[in-house]
């Protein structure tokens, strides 16, 4: 079973066998702390700054954590990144003050710079960038990795039916990877991706790209594509990863161009985890994966209650960081970081849900699927509790 770093009121589960996600944790005996006394983690992040807002909420939510699993065997050791060199001078800093675990850094460019000073040390990272070149040694990747998502959306779609998948992403990094995961996660399932199509970041206007995505073959798509559905389009779904306002105007320009549910079914990303698109209609129907909602509402609240703002959306990794961490340290002795801690290949349970952590360092997430609609989003296949459920 996972071990559950989402506390009960009487404290978190310190075994990897505690019971059932959401259930009580189950008690186990104290763990040695050496002579030191409680371990000191270090927690880096952009505390000054650009991204200072966001670094600082990140920060509260490791507080946040600390406090809910009242665990006195850990002690946060929180500094500013500022800067990649300011990263590399933070992990030195922290590691010259004993520290045993690094969460953190946020931005890839940091993590890049920690790693030869941690891996020098011997000390292992808990790094909150979705960088995955990054990832492996004493790197463990804890971000939301966006192939992921795909992989579980096209399970979830080809379940349902879907065999005839296109993209409409933005032409960026980040569109092309997901153009990419669509891909590579299509085939495997047995479906077919019949056309990929790309928007100008910062283009004032979809059509053109929409038109191609419906148009023949000489449109830019794919050779041999299927007939058109009533809609005028040749696939069932679209993956749209998109966020924002932007999401928006591309959702009901499609929508206009008769691209919509039920004849297409519009897939989305962890871009469309944000309650301030959750009532667009254009979007009712789309599916997207994303952590179980019902955890995190209640961190979200917790939060809120302490800190008096809402909290940003990778608030909850840091939380969950943090609550790892605790749990490793009430049940490790005086070395309880160790890379086979950080390993365990039954999982935790934290407020993003079911996750665990591969030898290539990279995080793997018990997503669910939601259904965006009129009165909110719905989840229609709920996340795995447990990794022999995992199928995706």
């Amino acid at each position: 079973m996972p071990a559950r770093i989402v506390p009960a009121p009487v404290g978190p589960s310190q075994s990897p066998s505690a019971g059932p996600p959401g259930g009580p944790p189950a008690a186990g005996p104290p763990a040695a702390l050496g002579a030191a006394g409680p371990a000191k983690v270090a927690v880096l992040l952009p505390l000054s700054g650009a991204n200072a807002e966001l670094g600082k909420s990140m920060l509260e939510a490791a507080q946040l954590a600390l406090f809910t699993t009242g665990n006195d065997r850990l002690t946060l050791v929180p500094r500013d990144t500022g800067s990649p060199e300011g990263a590399a001078g933070a992990a030195r800093s922290a590691l010259a003050e004993g520290a045993q675990l690094i969460l953190g850094p946020l931005l890839a460019a940091d993590v890049a710079a920690v790693r030869p000073v941690t891996q020098d040390a011997k000390v292992n990272v808990i790094a909150f960038s979705t960088a995955t070149q990054l990832a492996g040694g004493n790197i463990f990747l804890m971000g939301f990795l966006p192939r992921q998502e795909v992989v579980r959306e096209v399970s979830f779609a080809r379940e349902r039916g879907v065999s005839r998948f296109a993209a409409l992403a933005p032409n960026s990094e980040y569109g092309r990877l997901m153009a990419d995961a669509l891909r590579e996660a299509v085939g495997p399932a047995g479906g077919t991706v019949v056309r990929t199509e790309f928007v100008e970041p910062r283009a004032a206007d979809a059509a053109p790209a929409i038109q191609r995505l419906v148009g023949g073959p000489g449109a830019g798509g794919s050779p041999g594509a299927a007939s058109p559905t009533p809609g005028g389009a040749s696939f069932d779904a679209l993956l749209l990863p998109e966020g924002g306002e932007a999401l928006k105007q591309i959702a009901r320009q499609l929508k206009a161009a008769g691209i919509a549910e039920p004849q297409v079914r519009l897939l989305g990303s962890g871009l469309w985890d944000d309650p301030a698109i959750a009532g667009e209609p254009a979007l009712y129907g789309g599916w997207f994966a994303a952590s179980p909602p019902e955890a995190r509402r209640e961190f979200e609240s917790r939060f809120q209650a302490t800190y008096g703002h809402a909290p940003p959306r990778l608030a909850s990794l840091a939380f969950d960081a943090a609550a790892l961490a605790s749990v490793l340290a009430k049940g490790g002795g005086a070395t309880p970081f160790t890379s086979e801690a950080i390993l365990n290949p039954s999982g935790f349970t934290g407020v993003d849900g079911l996750f665990r952590f591969t030898g290539q360092g990279l995080v793997q997430r018990g997503l669910a699927v939601l259904e965006v609609q009129p009165q909110g989003n719905l989840v229609v296949s709920p996340a795995p509790r447990d990794f022999k459920d995992f199928a995706y």
